[in-house]
């Protein structure tokens, strides 16, 4: 059996939930709606897995650089040390997305884009924002196929996608040639919104892994793992 990436931090259960940690070289698709927390989970696991000694990428559609660190510390998941040392490479793209020549290729500017790549973890929030303009089905299963020469390499690559944002084609084939496939809910509830990580697959798992988790995002906290979660 290979090796796990870990991401457990002492205030929640979500490593102990999930497995007890990725297998390296996983492919791992995260899917849900606008509002769903896919984001929130990204940087959860990326302040996880920086506080385990892992090096994160997290290339982001969502924020710019001074917008995530305000949100990372807004959840207490403190990265100064981490960027500063390097653990820690975030990528804001949202200039990139203004761009039309930008967005119609970008899939062959992120293949080509080395420096990318040389971190343990690759986290790109949302990858369907990126590709949805220059994606088909050659082009989206050369992208895969680099995925997993990545993987090949020991890299995990963690990828969320928004539902509404590719064909279901294009959506199925990610979905497919996964590793470890989760998809987030969420329902509102009085005045609070309840939130639910389904795991649909997870492929060479250390330990138990729980097919739903519900969660909640506290400011000042962070992601909480509820305790009444299914798994």
């Amino acid at each position: 059996m290979g090796t796990t990436l870990q991401f457990k931090i002492e205030r929640d259960e979500l490593n102990d939930k999930l497995g007890g940690g990725f297998p390296n070289g996983s492919l791992i698709v995260i899917e849900g709606g606008s509002g769903g927390g896919k984001s929130t989970i990204c940087q959860r696991l990326t302040f996880g897995m920086i506080e385990n000694e892992t090096s994160v990428t997290f290339i982001s559609t969502q924020m710019t650089t001074k917008g995530f660190i305000n949100q990372m510390y807004a959840l207490d998941y403190p990265i100064a040390q981490h960027l500063l040392g390097g653990t820690l490479l975030y990528i804001p793209v949202i200039p990139l997305m203004k761009s039309a020549k930008s967005r119609i290729d970008f899939i062959e500017r992120l293949m080509s884009a080395e420096e990318l790549f040389e971190k343990d973890v690759i986290i790109i929030d949302t990858i369907s924002s990126l590709i949805k303009y220059s994606a088909n089905t050659e082009k989206s299963l050369d992208l895969i196929s680099f995925f997993k020469k990545l993987n090949g390499m020991g890299k995990v690559i963690i990828l969320t996608i928004e539902s509404d944002q590719l064909n279901e084609d294009l959506a199925s084939m990610f979905r497919s040639s996964c590793d470890i496939y989760m998809t987030l809910k969420a329902k509102p509830l009085g005045a609070e919104v309840k939130r639910t990580i389904i795991v649909n697959k997870f492929t060479g798992a250390k330990g138990p892994v729980g097919q739903m988790i519900g969660f909640r995002i506290e400011p000042k906290v962070g992601l909480v793992v509820e305790i009444a979660a299914v798994g």
